[in-house]
């Protein structure tokens, strides 16, 4: 049976998510199974849905179009209305389901990189962004206790630290130019980058012992902070590690059945 699935967003030509669906539906058997990308700017999410037909079974949902998917879904996720951001929609039989298989994504990377909370432990979050939100839900899920928010402006990190205290951590901000970021890297589990290479190309001279980095980018790779600690001999974990486990769990929505995880991650090979 024929069934179809999209990216949406923009730009979206440089989307991944075609490769890791599309190998997961072949080693799945599922023929007739298709997957593409769908331009989709900021403002028409619930109009190109609304002209889907009906052998739309899911959709991933890139930026701009997260906070709209979020707010065309008939059912909502608990964990995608706590952190108010949605990547994925999924059919059914009343209306669209939205979820954040994000989270799922930063815990893939976090346990990649070999991210230890046991007893508890502190991460240090660059950005609080739309990206920053998922990655504070998986830190919590993971058992950190405690987070520093790295930020220009204090100020916009007001709803990253209003999401941390409502997961139980622990949080404060700290800037860009702090004069101890050093050793607050150094003694964090981890190091989560949630923004865009240029930025955090800025905070590279305040690593200089090996840590354990996750870095929300993929493209283009490695980005300044990843080759820093790459050559300090740190753990690092880039974007198409988040983005092939967040898309684990969209197969599983979209077919009903098991990833097929050596496929999908023999395809970003």
């Amino acid at each position: 049976m024929s069934r179809k699935a999209a990216v949406l967003g923009y730009p979206i030509e440089h989307s991944r998510s075609p490769d890791l669906h599309r190998a997961a539906y072949r080693a799945l058997g599922l023929e007739g199974w298709t997957y593409e990308r769908i331009e989709c700017r900021a403002g028409e999410l619930a109009g190109i849905v609304d002209g889907l037909d009906d052998a739309y079974v899911g959709l991933s949902v890139t930026m701009p179009g997260k906070p709209e998917a979020l707010a065309y879904a008939t059912t909502v996720t608990p964990r995608a209305q706590l952190v108010e951001s949605a990547n994925t929609l999924v059919r059914g039989a009343d209306g669209w389901t939205a979820d954040c298989t994000d989270i799922d994504g930063v815990t893939g990377a976090l346990e990649t990189v070999g991210a230890d909370f046991t007893g508890g432990g502190s991460a240090v979050l660059l950005g609080a962004g739309g990206t920053a939100r998922p990655a504070l839900a998986a830190l919590a899920a993971a058992g950190a206790d405690g987070v520093v928010v790295v930020v220009r402006d204090a100020a916009r990190a007001r709803a990253a630290l209003e999401l941390a205290e409502a997961l139980g951590l622990s949080a404060r901000t700290a800037g860009f130019d702090a004069p101890d970021l050093d050793r607050t890297i150094a003694d964090a589990a981890v190091l989560v980058s949630t923004v865009p290479a240029e930025a955090a190309a800025g905070l590279v001279d305040a690593v200089a012992t090996p840590i354990r980095l996750v870095d929300a980018i993929y493209a283009p790779w490695p980005t300044p902070l990843a080759a820093r600690v790459t050559a300090l001999g740190g753990q690092v974990a880039g974007g198409l590690v988040m983005l092939l486990n967040q898309a684990y769990r969209q197969v599983e929505l979209f077919t009903g059945q098991p990833a097929p995880k050596a496929a999908m991650a023999a395809a970003l090979a």
